[in-house]
């Protein structure tokens, strides 16, 4: 904690929120008090990843509880984020502190474009001393706002702006061996690898009933993001200050692989595949052991409704997912083209034809 320079912390709903909605201001207060303090005068950068949308629209819309269908978590959503933004701004301003609002779909940023947009305007916010906030385009969103509370979203965007650590506050301050509120139950303070943690029961969503993730999405969080070279440290909102003085709390996830800078993570833990394509066995071994392409010549069958660009699932032939990527074709496109040579179909439809289904660049192999 004490050498990282550029940290991504990510906050739930219940940190910031009543259990009956809207925000609660001291608790705003309270945790931008500690990310105050840890900048250390701009020698530190922070990303915050904050959920509370949804939660602080309820009782502005006379809301006792989070909706269940999508069409009023949006509006929530909607009300709730200005909400949630101007209490940062208000409570950084103390500190004399700009913030910035940043909304991503997890659908965006896979697309290579984007990538390099949300980098960009990331990158500069943190150069010109101002604290993104970082959230999920709930209004808009239809799977992503079901996204695990935004912790996946916090261990994509870690990786996004190649943080040096990724903080998760919760109500919890760490992960347990089993469910905390019993008794024989202990903290588990680090994480080498997956098998540190095989066998160990982990709950669901907290008490409080605003958010919709829980230690299972935190914990996978964390497994993303330390396989992406990124340590991660699990804790709860009111240890906040203890984790970033650098003193033992929560629990520690050491980083089990390597960094890239590949926007592919995205694809592979943050795109919803809209379709599928079936390859033969001689397609399924280039695209997984040879790092090739994916030609026409290899594909055997489509499924789904998608149009060019979006993600589809790529299948062998017994209908295990081997990779996914993304599309250069709709699907209406594809079923002349099967089994056949991009030269034959460029000879025959243009050259427009003579292109890669999924080229390599925009495929990852699961």
């Amino acid at each position: 904690m004490t050498d990282a320079r550029r940290i991504v912390v990510k906050v739930g709903s219940s940190s910031l929120t009543t259990a009956a909605g809207g925000l609660d201001a001291d608790r705003v207060d309270a945790l931008v008090d500690v990310l105050a303090k840890a900048r250390s005068g701009g020698e530190r950068e922070i990303v915050l990843v904050s959920s509370g949308a949804i939660a602080a629209g309820l009782a502005p819309l006379g809301l006792r509880r989070r909706p269940r269908d999508l069409a009023r978590q949006q509006a929530a959503a909607s009300v709730g984020q200005g909400l949630l933004v101007a209490r940062y701004t208000a409570s950084f301003a103390r500190y004399g502190v700009r913030v910035g609002q940043v909304l991503l779909t997890s659908d965006d940023t896979s697309r290579r474009a984007h990538y390099r947009n949300a980098y960009r305007t990331l990158d500069q916010l943190l150069d010109m001393g101002a604290v993104p906030v970082v959230n999920e385009n709930d209004t808009v969103a239809t799977d992503e706002i079901r996204f695990g509370d935004n912790d996946r979203l916090a261990a994509l965007v870690a990786h996004l702006v190649r943080a040096d650590l990724l903080v998760l506050l919760s109500d919890v301050d760490g992960l347990y061996d089993g469910d905390p509120s019993k008794p024989g139950t202990s903290r588990i303070p680090e994480v080498q690898g997956p098998e540190d943690i095989e066998g160990v029961s982990i709950g669901s969503a907290g008490k409080a009933g605003v958010g919709t993730g829980g230690m299972v999405t935190k914990v996978e969080a964390a497994r993303i993001a330390a396989a992406a070279g990124i340590p991660v440290v699990l804790t709860s909102a009111s240890q906040a200050a203890d984790a970033f003085a650098g003193r033992a709390t929560g629990t520690y996830f050491h980083p089990t692989g390597r960094r890239s800078a590949d926007r592919l993570l995205w694809l592979a833990h943050a795109s919803t595949p809209q379709g599928s394509l079936t390859l033969d066995d001689g397609a399924v071994l280039a695209v997984t052991e040879r790092g090739k392409s994916l030609l026409p010549a290899g594909i055997a069958a489509v499924e789904g409704e998608f149009s060019a660009g979006d993600p589809v699932e790529l299948r062998d032939t017994e209908g295990r997912a081997v990779a996914r990527g993304l599309v250069n074709f709709d699907a209406r496109e594809i079923p002349r083209l099967l089994g056949r040579s991009t030269r034959d179909l460029a000879r025959e439809l243009g050259p427009a034809y003579e292109r890669e289904i999924v080229h390599r660049d925009d495929l990852v192999v699961l």
